[in-house]
């Protein structure tokens, strides 16, 4: 399932999730590279 992530305050990467840590970060992979951060919601 394709996801963005929020990596910090400015960053943000949208790839495929691969995993989830047990304090709600997940865990998205692109281009062979792993990357770990909270999950962001769709605004309405």
């Amino acid at each position: 399932m394709l996801r963005t992530i929020a990596l910090g305050k400015y960053h943000s990467v949208q790839g495929i999730v691969v995993g989830k840590t047990n304090d709600g970060k997940l865990m998205v992979r692109v281009d062979g590279k792993t990357f770990v951060g909270y999950p962001v919601t769709a605004t309405k």
